[in-house]
């Protein structure tokens, strides 16, 4: 009867391995990775910190009838600083520990590409924002993260805002 229990209590032992952290560079997406971080310590996972430019931002520039030229320049821009701010998240929060972070910007439907990045990478846990940033992003990136708790095939956890 022993043996059986013990072998119950590893099946039910989580120990996630690789770890996704969605972020747009909110203090709470912050708060996320810190958190995220903490699990990765403890379980030798790695961590991928991921920002996602929306497709809306794109269509928003040719809306008003830039030169496409322009627009992707804008594009390109903003890829370059996202990757320059995941470098700064990284830095003014990793601690000890040797956790790998991975960095990765994509473009596309926030929510959409948060689950395809965990789907392709093989993500054990999401660890996410309940919101971003203030004002109607707050309630664009709630959104967000709703769809993502839907949808997603891993376990995930929520970070509530500090604000709430």
């Amino acid at each position: 009867m022993r043996g059986k229990m013990e072998n119950q209590k590893e099946v039910f032992m989580f120990q996630p391995r690789k770890i996704l952290v969605p972020t747009d560079f909110s203090e709470d997406s912050d708060l996320a990775f810190r958190m995220a971080l903490s699990i990765a310590v403890k379980y030798q996972a790695r961590i991928f910190l991921l920002h996602v430019i929306s497709n809306t931002v794109q269509q928003s520039l040719a809306d008003y009838c830039l030169d496409q030229s322009i627009v992707a320049r804008v594009l390109n821009e903003s890829i370059v600083f996202s990757n320059e701010k995941l470098q700064e998240v990284i830095d003014k929060n990793q601690q000890s520990g040797n956790i790998k972070v991975i960095p990765d910007v994509r473009k596309g439907q926030p929510y959409e590409e948060i689950l395809k990045e965990a789907a392709e990478r093989k993500i054990d846990l999401i660890v996410i924002a309940s919101h971003g940033k203030t004002g109607l992003k707050k309630y664009l990136i709630g959104s967000v993260t709703e769809k993502v708790m839907k949808e997603a095939k891993c376990p995930l956890l929520l970070i509530r805002s500090q604000q709430e």
